[in-house]
């Protein structure tokens, strides 16, 4: 089945499916698309992909950036198996529909030893990997080889494919993608790629590919003499089952089908032999009678020993990229789990106190303090509350549930819910709505949980100021389709090097009464529309949030300009 694999991006790592003939996929950031791209350099409706028959049509539709496919800008582009397509920062590898690496590979690969078929095979030729590299120094004119030429131009497309998919998980689509480069390459019948065993450091076939889907079914017998000799002496050779000497009776040898010419290389990686390449075709009776000449010389072996090189190093990359990824995943883990118990274990603290005076206030029949120990319970409650919410915005991957709905109002609900706070503090608080805002789309609760984390971090910085103050207020941009919540305050305000770090998880400047998430939540949501947060801040003078994002009107999708401003 064909696809779309992001390789570079804020979605690195998914992969879009393109099955549908007829319809056209649309690409870009809204939601409403097959495609949705979540990069803010990406317009709404961007590009779409038509299928018509086996072919995937790319065509631009209008986008602010352009659309690019092999680092060319393009309007319409019929999409090959293995183009780059690129939109925004948001880059993309095409795989084709035939392109997806054949099934139940153990079956229709095995290993012999000396079997009857093979036994007349023999190595004509063996070349180390340092001569591989020869490939890129002309030994002959290229006008009098062309095809020498075409494949050392190929190759260097090779190594760039290789380095755009080595960064993925999926080695097998790795691996089925080096095995159709080498069948664009070399004119060879059948193709194998086997990889050594971590456990059992035994050759085990990954991948194969037939060039006539008439013989996929017949089984590749691969002879374990020849491999083991390329694991052990690290070289690529070339055999044939050919007997190239006087006594040699041509139609005695036509034992089978005709005579059979391999290509075995090894996959030399920085540090070891990760596999090895097998290729191999067949010369019909006919021409071999006729004394046709080999298909496979001296310059094809060549080339495959770079390429079984290019592809170990492709393979060891996507190797330490998944072990590092997994390392990543479990530091991650790690440290959530530490930082959720120390705040949990602070709630937890705060619940105890306040169970203790309730306590304390039945035994000594005491409503003043059964009062107070319950508002603390209480107020433990809803950190709670709070840090569940945060924790399953933050790590859960959603579409924003557009609706229609008035902006100003929500802001009216978050502004009643920091009353209580702000006079608790001492802090004024203050609420300026946009009369001109229009009815617009977005998700209500998930922009009202993102202010209500931005007004109540404003609120708890300026604690303990005289005159501390809050300002909050709406902006309507239609020339630009923007809309603006900004958030105020005078409170302490952060330094240059705390600025950066106010979005990571688990960063707090409360110290042990904060959670870290809150900032990154209200990100994440603001993302999700589309938009951004802008932060102005300068230490005992206070902080500006701003956010902003696009202004969906009705039930209409408009273009904005918020795809040419940097992200932040």
């Amino acid at each position: 089945m064909a696809s779309l694999f992001v390789i570079q991006g804020p979605d690195q790592g998914l992969r879009f499916e393109l099955d549908a003939e007829g319809t056209a996929l649309l690409l870009g950031r809204d939601p409403g698309n097959r495609i949705q791209i979540h990069d803010t350099e990406v317009s709404r409706r961007h590009a779409e992909i038509r299928r018509v028959g086996e072919k995937f049509l790319l065509a631009d539709l209008g986008s602010s950036n352009g659309t690019f496919v092999n680092n060319e800008r393009i309007e319409q582009e019929e999409l090959a198996s293995g183009d780059q397509v690129q939109i925004g920062r948001t880059v993309m590898l095409f795989t084709g529909p035939g392109d997806s690496g054949p099934q139940n590979i153990d079956e229709r690969v095995r290993i012999v030893g000396t079997a009857p078929a093979l036994a007349g095979s023999r190595i004509v030729q063996s070349i180390p990997q340092q001569e591989g590299s020869a490939i890129f120094t002309p030994a002959v004119d290229a006008a009098d080889n062309p095809w020498l030429a075409r494949a050392r131009s190929n190759l260097q497309v090779m190594y760039r494919t290789a380095l755009a998919v080595s960064h993925t998980l999926d080695i097998e689509q790795l691996l089925s993608r080096i095995m159709q480069l080498i069948f664009e390459w070399v004119e060879t019948d059948r193709g194998c790629i086997m990889l050594v065993d971590p456990e059992s450091k035994h050759l085990v076939p990954k991948v194969r590919r037939d060039r006539h889907r008439e013989q996929g079914q017949e089984r590749m017998n691969i002879s374990q003499t020849i491999l083991d000799y390329v694991m052990r002496e690290r070289e690529g050779v070339l055999t044939s089952d050919a007997r190239e000497d006087q006594r040699w009776d041509p139609a005695a040898s036509i034992l089978q089908q005709g005579v059979r010419e391999a290509i075995c290389v090894p996959m030399q990686g920085r540090y070891d032999v990760v596999g090895v390449i097998y290729i191999d075709t067949l010369t019909p009776a006919h021409r071999a009678i006729a004394n046709a000449p080999r298909r496979f010389r001296e310059e094809h072996l060549k080339l495959m020993v770079a390429i079984g090189h290019q592809a170990a190093l492709a393979v060891e990359d996507t190797m330490y990229y998944s072990a590092m990824v997994q390392a990543e995943r479990l530091a991650a883990i790690g440290q959530t789990i530490a930082m959720l118990s120390h705040h949990i274990k602070n709630i937890l603290q705060g619940i105890r106190g306040g169970s203790y005076l309730i306590e304390m206030g039945l035994s000594d029949h005491d409503e003043s303090v059964m009062r107070k120990g319950w508002q603390i319970v209480e107020k433990n409650q809803n950190k709670i509350s709070t840090m569940v919410m945060d924790m399953l915005s933050f790590s859960k991957e959603r579409e924003p549930e557009l609706a229609p709905a008035d902006l100003n109002q929500v802001m009216s609900d978050v502004v009643e819910l920091l009353q209580p706070r702000a006079a608790e503090l001492n802090v004024a608080l203050t609420w300026t709505p946009d009369p001109s805002l229009p009815t617009i789309q977005f998700d209500s609760e998930a922009i009202h949980r993102a202010v209500l984390n931005v007004g109540t971090n404003a609120i708890d910085a300026c604690e303990g100021r005289e005159g501390g103050k809050v300002d909050l207020s709406t902006k309507y941009l239609p020339e630009q389709n923007l809309v603006q919540i900004t958030v105020a305050d005078n409170g302490v305000g952060m330094t240059a090097e705390q600025l950066p770090k106010i979005f990571q998880a688990f960063v707090s400047g409360k110290g042990a009464r904060g959670t870290g998430l809150g900032l990154p939540v209200s990100q994440k949501i603001i993302k999700e529309h589309g938009g951004r947060i802008q932060v102005e801040s300068e230490p005992d003078h206070g902080s500006r949030f701003t956010l902003e994002f696009p202004a969906v009107l009705g039930g209409s999708v408009r273009e904005t300009n918020i795809s040419n401003i940097p992200e932040d």
